[in-house]
C-alpha cells in the first residue's frame, strides 16, 4: 500500500513538472491566450451569429394562408365564405444558387475570424519573445551582478588593510550599484510585458521562464515559400473569397429574372353553390431588380481590384520582412563569432586579482565585452520576432 502510495504521489509530481513546463512555452502561452482572450470569444460567437444569418432568406417564402367572410345584400342572397392556401416558390436554380452564395459568405466570415485571431496571437508571440528577451537578459544581468559583488567584496576588504584607496572602493560600489539599477529597470519592463500578456489572456495570470530562443531558420527560396504563405494568410483568403461572393451574386441576381411561381388551394362557398379547386399564379420581375445585375458586377471588379492590391501589399511588405531577417541573422551569426574568439572575461578577471590591471580598466574592457553580449541579445530578439511576422500564417 505503502508503495502503491509513494508511486502515485511521484507520478503526481511528474505530472505537475510537466505541466508547469509546458506552460512555459510559447505554444503554451498561445494556446492558453486563444482560449482565455475575451476578443476572440466575441469574435467566435459573432462568427455563429454571421453563418446563421447567412443561411437566413435562402429557403422558401411563408406560405400564404387567406379567410373572407363577406355579408350579402340584399340579405336574402346570402353571405359568401372564401378561404385559400397558397405557396411562392422560385425554380430549382434560384434555390440552388442562394445556398452557394451563403456558403460563399459563410466561408468569407470564417476568413475574417482566422484573420482576427492571427492578429490577436501574433501581438501575443511577440510579447513572448520580448520576454524570452527580458528573462535572457535578466539572467546575464544577475551574473555580471554576481561578479560586481564579488568585487566590491574584495575591495571592501582590501580598503580596510588599507592596500587600495577610497577611489578604488567607489569605483567597484558604483560599478555595483550600476548593475543593480539596470535590473530594477529590467524588471519594470518585464512586468509590463506580463501585464500585457495577461490582458491578451483574459485577465489571467501568464508564466513564461524561458531564456534561451529556440533554434529557428529561414526558408532558401523566398518565392517559394512566399507562394506557400499567401495561400494560407486569412487576409488574402478573405479577399480572395470576396471576389467570389460577388461572383455568386451576379449568378444569383441573373437567375433572379426568371419569374417566380405559386400554388394552392382555394375554396369558396355562397348559399346553394361550393366551389373549390387549385390555383396557380405567376410573378414576372419586370422593374424590381433593375440594375442589380450592374451593380454586382461593377462589385466583382472592385473585389478583384482590392484583391490584387492586397496581394501586392503582402508581398512587398513580406520581401522587406524576409530581407531584414536575412539581414539580422547575419549580425546574430557575426556576434556569436566575434564573442567566441574575444571572450576575455576570464582572463580579465585573472589579470584584475592579480593586480595588472586596474579596476577601471577591468571595467572598460569587460564593459566592450558586456556591450556587444547585449547586441547579440538585441539582435536575436529582433530576428524572432521577425520570423514570427513571417510565419504568422502558421498560427
Amino acid at each position: 500500500m505503502k508503495t502503491i502510495l509513494k508511486t502515485s504521489i511521484i507520478m503526481w509530481l511528474l505530472l505537475a513538472g510537466g505541466a508547469a513546463l509546458a506552460q512555459s512555452s510559447i505554444d503554451s502561452v498561445l494556446h492558453s491566450v486563444e482560449k482565455n482572450n475575451g476578443t476572440l470569444k466575441a469574435l467566435r460567437q459573432n462568427l455563429q451569429a454571421e453563418i446563421l444569418d447567412n443561411k437566413t432568406g435562402i429557403y422558401l417564402p411563408n406560405p400564404e394562408v387567406e379567410f373572407n367572410y363577406l355579408w350579402g345584400t340584399p340579405g336574402q342572397i346570402g353571405n359568401r365564405t372564401d378561404f385559400s392556401v397558397s405557396q411562392s416558390f422560385d425554380i430549382p436554380t434560384v434555390t440552388g444558387m442562394r445556398s452557394r452564395a451563403a456558403n460563399a459568405k459563410n466561408k468569407r466570415s470564417e476568413w475574417q475570424y482566422k484573420a482576427d485571431r492571427m492578429t490577436v496571437l501574433l501581438e501575443a508571440k511577440q510579447y513572448c519573445i520580448d520576454l524570452i528577451y527580458f528573462n535572457a537578459l535578466k539572467k546575464e544581468l544577475s551574473q555580471r551582478m554576481e561578479h560586481a559583488g564579488t568585487i566590491a567584496a574584495a575591495y571592501e576588504k582590501r580598503l580596510k588593510n588599507g592596500d587600495i584607496s577610497r577611489l578604488e572602493y567607489n569605483k567597484s560600489q558604483l560599478n555595483l550599484s550600476a548593475l543593480q539599477g539596470e535590473i530594477m529597470r529590467l524588471d519594470i519592463e518585464r512586468a509590463a510585458i506580463l501585464s500585457q500578456l495577461r490582458r491578451l489572456n483574459g485577465g489571467i495570470e501568464v508564466a513564461l521562464n524561458e531564456d534561451e530562443f529556440a533554434e529557428a531558420t529561414l526558408p532558401l527560396l523566398f518565392e517559394d515559400w512566399y507562394r506557400q504563405a499567401a495561400e494560407k494568410n486569412p487576409v488574402l483568403g478573405y479577399v480572395r473569397q470576396e471576389v467570389e461572393v460577388h461572383k455568386q451574386q451576379v449568378s444569383l441576381n441573373k437567375a433572379l429574372r426568371l419569374p417566380t411561381f405559386s400554388a394552392g388551394y382555394m375554396s369558396e362557398k355562397v348559399v346553394g353553390e361550393h366551389f373549390r379547386g387549385v390555383t396557380f399564379g405567376i410573378s414576372i420581375p419586370l422593374w424590381e431588380n433593375k440594375n442589380r445585375i450592374k451593380q454586382s458586377k461593377a462589385a466583382v471588379q472592385a473585389a478583384e481590384l482590392r484583391e490584387a492590391d492586397s496581394r501586392q501589399q503582402f508581398y512587398s511588405r513580406l520581401k522587406g520582412q524576409y530581407e531584414r531577417a536575412l539581414a539580422l541573422q547575419a549580425a546574430v551569426q557575426t556576434y556569436r563569432e566575434a564573442l567566441d574568439k574575444t571572450d576575455n572575461a576570464a582572463l580579465l578577471k585573472k589579470a584584475l586579482d592579480a593586480g595588472e590591471i586596474s579596476l577601471l580598466d577591468y571595467m572598460v574592457e569587460i564593459g566592450l565585452y558586456y556591450d556587444m553580449l547585449n547586441q547579440l541579445l538585441e539582435a536575436k530578439r529582433d530576428y524572432h520576432k521577425a520570423l514570427a511576422d513571417l510565419a504568422s500564417v502558421e498560427l
